[in-house]
């Protein structure tokens, strides 16, 4: 069957057409659209202007136009200072332990409240661990302080077992752990909730096949349930990467003291130092834009993996 030809310029006066009366259509949207991308380039892309502080030696009473620019200088020394490789090793290291143990310790948990049987206790359950997300850090450093403290509630419980006291807040031998175990606490209830989600989205037919084949809830367990949530796992890793500069400014700066900048302090840490303790804001801009550089880096390269490994994209 033969078709007849079509003038280009017939086309594109047809998809003009289109056009105009799509927009007709949609202009309501496009004007509550508008609000929000106003929001946007005013407080994310216009500061982007602020990045040439980083090559500058910037002074606040003159601004960035008086400003001297000074290149790359403030990288070198930046990379020369004794505290930044420390800071970046401190990083790397807390965020790696939070990434892994808050995907780690959800699953099992949502494994393990998946084959709870009385939902009553189910949404209890749920509702406890959910609750400490919403507490700031302000107030849980406070709390924490407390309780760690050398004659604190947790050293009195180890004083029982014969365990002498450990300053957990003070001692540079324990400080990371500390950060890592709290924030563990703090959010591995909220992190569940995926989880959750993709556990409620497993094809019953699945159990009860597995049922008639035999199969307890251990083995439906490790047999179905985790296989099904497998790509949302390497999902969430993968989206993980893009945050391992990210060791959670918030939680550091509320819980360190000059005791334990050795294993504490991080890049957000050093940062602010810099910044408003000795007043070297073009030092500390370098600072802040080589984290962000390299986290968009990983963002892309985990985008990359999480597209290639379970099909999830972005755009």
């Amino acid at each position: 069957m033969s078709t007849l030809p079509i003038d280009k310029k017939t086309l594109k006066r047809s998809n003009r057409i289109f056009s105009k009366r799509r927009l007709k259509m949609d202009y309501p949207l496009y004007i509550l659209l508008a609000l929000p991308m106003l929001f946007l380039f005013v407080f994310n892309y216009i500061p982007m202007a602020g990045v040439s502080i980083a090559f500058m030696k910037y002074l606040p009473a003159k601004g960035i136009f008086g400003s001297k620019w000074i290149g790359m200088k403030n990288f070198n020394v930046l990379f020369t200072m004794p505290g930044f490789w420390n800071a970046l090793q401190n990083t790397v290291t807390i965020s790696i332990w939070k990434i892994v143990l808050n995907i780690l310790v959800p699953v099992c948990f949502t494994i393990l409240l998946n084959e709870m049987g009385r939902q009553r206790i189910k949404k209890t359950v749920q509702t406890f661990i959910y609750l400490p997300h919403f507490v700031s850090w302000v107030l849980l450093a406070g709390i924490f302080a407390k309780l760690l403290s050398g004659n604190g509630l947790v050293n009195q419980m180890l004083g029982v077992i014969g365990i002498e006291p450990i300053i957990f807040m003070g001692d540079n031998k324990w400080f990371q752990f500390t950060l890592i175990i709290t924030n563990l606490w703090k959010e591995f209830g909220y992190a569940t909730i995926v989880y959750l989600a993709a556990v409620s989205g497993v094809n019953q037919d699945l159990y009860e096949a597995a049922a008639i084949d035999g199969a307890g809830h251990w083995k439906q367990m490790l047999h179905v349930t985790l296989p099904s949530i497998t790509p949302t796992i390497i999902l969430m890793s993968c989206l993980a990467v893009g945050n391992v500069l990210n060791a959670g400014f918030d939680q550091v700066y509320n819980m360190y003291s000059s005791a334990v900048y050795e294993t504490g302090d991080i890049l957000d840490t050093l940062v602010y130092r810099i910044a408003f303790g000795t007043g070297q804001y073009g030092l500390s801009g370098a600072a802040s834009l080589f984290k962000s550089i390299v986290s968009g880096v990983l963002i892309m390269v985990s985008y990359k993996a999480a597209y290639k490994l379970s099909g999830y994209h972005v755009f």
